[in-house]
């Protein structure tokens, strides 16, 4: 089978524009980048507000393993499916970031067959939403400094700056540094560090802003320090946040592309999931359910943080009602679970399979636990037995959820005929979504709600210094805010050795921080970084480009 690179190269995509008319967007709202990618105009999604939404579906997944679950990969076949039984669809993903596309992880444009394209663009510098990001991030930051400069009239405190530069990039040598060395001129010495784009608050922001004007104003609640004498400096003090929006003014636009099959995607934001939280801009997804009829959308990583978080946060937030959840996983990384070590997951082992399998029935029962109808989407490989996939269909049953096999990878939406009708048949059910907490409890309530009901820990223990933070938020009478956990997407608990359903553990908070901009507080767990770095070697090292400027090595 060709590599995903080449399967994307040799794609005959549609000019966007004609992708646009499937939804019945004419070309004045099209503000084209190239012959096929487009940013969709304020004007368009003015006039769409007013209609009715089509129906949501969440994909998430079982917590990832080297064995590979394929969650992008069965969004895009879903929504090539549903279009292939006649349903009218769109996708609405994130864009990738590029510290795991020259990482580990690689690109997030789908694989094999079911891919959105074009994918170079997209795994690159796409339309160039988080450069603006960066940008924005990083001019609070030098506003910042130069303030203290200045002559810092606001009296803020060097020590207590909780705002970072940030870099779309895997550089840990950035985590921690000292900055404004070289004499006065130069600026004020004082220890900083950056942290990844998409863990800024500005993406969060960009998230979950209604429109140009809710941009500007919670970029100006960004809590940035606090003075000498304690009181605390947001971005709108330093007027930062006007020239912040005008950087993001056309960031903050959705992006249009194209599945390998021609169904519409649309890509904006991208969040982390393990470090922020994980899902699409709320733009486009609103703006997707006016244009379809089923609109397909993603949370990062396992459901124990992407959907959570999808839920708890941008649901709530959005005022958003999901009709269905795809939860996928493979037999293969079920095995893993099971204690199976990779080299060995091509062999039938049903013991190791209803060991490891627990782990799929948390996420099941979790996800019920939202009032959501759950559909699980077995990805295909040729070495599963029947005995395994006889196995994990009886159990998924057993547990009240749906189940279908899906082979979009190698077949794209022709593979995933059957999970798009039982996806259908799933938005037909009731749906009574509904968050895990309430948002009146305390900040210390919500994080025991969802570490005891969604990760299965027996209890909460805090450190010194998460205390002292969550005692400093809930000093300055923020209102009642969701949570944003931070932890290993690994494992169900904050240990990533720890695989299958583990018992017996408690959940560590090591610090918090408020998101005032993005309206949520970030909750950290484990070892969990904000700027990761790059593995031994790299993705980087096979990405190439040559004389006729065709790129090879992109996953």
């Amino acid at each position: 089978m060709l590599s995903d690179i080449e399967i994307a190269q040799q794609a005959n995509p549609e000019p966007i524009k004609n992708i646009a008319s499937k939804l019945g967007i004419d070309e004045d709202y099209l503000e084209y980048y190239g012959k096929y990618k487009a940013k969709l105009s304020e004007e368009l999604i003015k006039e769409k507000s007013a209609g009715a939404d089509g129906k949501l579906i969440l994909v998430t997944a079982i917590n990832p393993t080297p064995a590979g679950e394929g969650k992008t990969t069965t969004s895009v076949g879903l929504g090539d499916a549903l279009t292939k039984i006649g349903k009218k669809t769109i996708i609405a993903l994130r864009e990738p970031s590029l510290g795991p596309v020259f990482g580990v992880k690689g690109g997030a444009a789908g694989g094999g067959y079911a891919q959105v394209i074009p994918m170079e663009d997209i795994n690159l510098h796409f339309t160039g939403d988080m450069h603006a990001i960066t940008a924005a991030n990083n001019l609070l930051c030098a506003m910042l400094d130069n303030h203290i400069q200045q002559g810092n009239s606001l009296g803020i405190d060097v020590k207590k700056i909780l705002i970072k530069r940030c870099l779309d990039m895997n550089d840990r040598e950035l985590r921690n540094i000292v900055a404004g060395l070289g004499g006065r001129v130069n600026g004020v010495p004082r220890e900083d560090g950056f942290i990844i784009t998409v863990a800024s608050e500005v993406m969060a922001i960009l998230c979950l802003s209604a429109d140009v004007s809710d941009l500007k104003e919670r970029l100006g609640k960004i809590l940035v320090a606090y003075t000498f004498d304690g009181k605390p400096v947001y971005a709108s003090d330093l007027k930062a946040n006007g020239a912040m929006a005008a950087l993001l003014k056309d960031a903050i636009k959705p992006n249009l592309v194209q599945t390998l099959e021609g169904t519409p995607a649309i890509m904006h934001g991208g969040p982390f999931a393990n470090i922020a939280h994980g899902c699409n801009s709320v733009r486009a997804t609103k703006l997707a359910l006016k244009l379809a009829d089923y609109c397909v959308t993603e949370a990062g990583f396992g459901s124990d943080l992407g959907a959570e978080k999808f839920f708890d946060i941008k649901c709530r937030k959005a005022g958003l009602k999901p009709s269905a959840v795809v939860l996928v996983a493979t037999v293969r990384a079920l095995k893993y679970n099971g204690g199976i070590p990779k080299a060995e997951l091509g062999t039938e082992n049903l013991a190791a399979l209803e060991k490891g399998i627990v782990n799929l029935g948390t996420h099941i029962e979790n996800m019920h636990k939202y009032g959501v109808p759950v559909v699980v989407a077995i990805n295909r490989f040729g070495a599963d037995t029947d005995a395994e996939l006889a196995f994990v269909e009886n159990y998924c049953k057993s547990l009240g959820a749906d189940f279908a096999l899906s082979e979009v990878f190698a077949k794209g939406g022709e593979g995933g005929k059957e999970l798009a009708e039982k996806v259908v048949a799933a938005t037909e059910k009731p749906s009574d979504f509904k968050p895990l907490y309430d948002l009146s409890l305390t900040i210390k309530e919500k994080i025991t709600a969802v570490s005891t009901k969604i990760y299965g820990a027996d209890g909460v223990i805090y450190t010194t210094a998460a205390e002292k933070a969550i005692a400093e938020i809930e000093k300055l009478n923020v209102g009642d805010l969701p949570i944003c956990i931070a932890k290993t997407q690994y494992s169900l608990s904050d240990d990533p050795t720890l695989l299958g359903k583990p018992q017996n553990f408690n959940i560590t908070v090591r610090d918090a921080r408020l998101s005032n901009g993005a309206g949520f507080v970030v909750v950290y767990t484990g070892d969990i970084m904000t700027m990761p770095g790059l593995p031994k070697v790299p993705a980087a090292e096979k990405i190439d480009v040559d004389a006729d400027g065709k790129i090879t090595g992109l996953f």
